[in-house]
């Protein structure tokens, strides 16, 4: 009974410690964000008429999400094309970071600096210095040089070719080379997941790899018997934040469908109703899969 009571009295402790690190969040959320995020929802309903006298919102019902649905022809399709791009991506992502984090893991000279090299993406790619990436004509002239001087086929084109004309499984491979070429943006977006993934694999004791050695378990044995159960709680957390990081992207096409509508045409009722309805299929598709993982996730004390 007192190990229960000393066992509770942690977890209360826990949970206060958890409730303060979120709390600059929570109120940040309540006195800055509820109030504009009503009244985006408000405005998807309504036609928003702008004047000299300010900002005038006349009820629509449903109407700007039958024409997001139904009447505007680039709407749906960039959601399906940014929905499966995105699970491509966060599978991708989730697959990398993991296994870069169990390489991090090991012991080995300038660990730490290599592990600074894998996080410093994250850095690289927020605020200011995003913009200088894609807006440096330095950096677009020396891309230009290194696609002309990489323009012969190589070695991974030559796979290329042949898994492609060989017509099996086409499709597959076709995604697969997308990825490939697509490395770089995997790599970029995967140092939070990568620290998460760290962060579960140093909790795990050396002990138990020690016990498994000695009753003669291998080291991929271990891997899945060990490694993976422990940290599968985190795979929750790393896809959940996957698909948040990507859905939010600037770049994805249907928040640039969105920003258009807003900025250019100046139909914020529409463009507030394209935002809920990608906001919904977020939500759900989140809660779909996040209780397909946690059937499979391996909670210990």
């Amino acid at each position: 009974m007192k190990k229960q009571k000393k066992l509770a009295g942690l977890q209360k402790r826990k949970a206060i410690a958890g409730y303060i690190f979120i709390l600059p969040f929570i109120i940040g959320f309540l006195a800055f964000l509820v109030k504009p995020l009503f009244q985006s929802l408000y405005m998807s309903f309504c036609e928003v008429q702008l004047s000299g006298k300010g900002i005038t919102n006349v009820f629509l019902g449903w109407g700007n999400y039958n024409e997001a649905l139904t009447v505007d022809v680039n709407y749906t399709r960039f959601v399906t094309e940014t929905f499966t791009k995105m699970c491509i991506n966060a599978l991708a992502i989730m697959v990398f970071s993991f296994f870069v984090a169990l390489i991090l893991n090991q012991k080995f000279k300038g660990r730490a600096l290599v592990r600074a090299v894998f996080f410093l993406p994250v850095i690289i790619s927020s605020g200011v210095v995003l913009g200088i990436e894609y807006n440096n004509a330095l950096l677009s002239s020396v891309q230009d040089v290194i696609e002309k001087e990489g323009a012969g086929t190589g070695i991974s084109d030559a796979i290329k070719n042949i898994l492609m004309t060989s017509g099996v499984g086409s499709r597959l491979f076709e995604e697969v080379f997308k990825i490939i070429d697509g490395i770089y943006d995997v790599a970029i977006s995967s140092g939070i997941q990568i620290i998460i993934f760290l962060s579960g694999l140093q909790t795990i004791s050396s002990s138990m790899y020690e016990a498994a050695a000695i009753e003669g378990c291998t080291a991929w044995e271990s891997l899945w018997k060990i490694t993976f159960p422990m940290v599968s709680s985190l795979f929750l957390v790393n896809w959940i934040y996957s698909i948040i990081d990507f859905s939010m992207r600037s770049d994805n096409s249907v928040m640039s469908h969105v920003s258009m509508t807003m900025g250019a045409y100046l139909d914020y009722g529409l463009a507030s109703a394209m935002a809920w309805c990608y906001f919904l299929v977020i939500i759900v598709f989140i809660g779909i899969t996040s209780l397909l993982i946690s059937k499979g996730v391996y909670y210990y004390e």
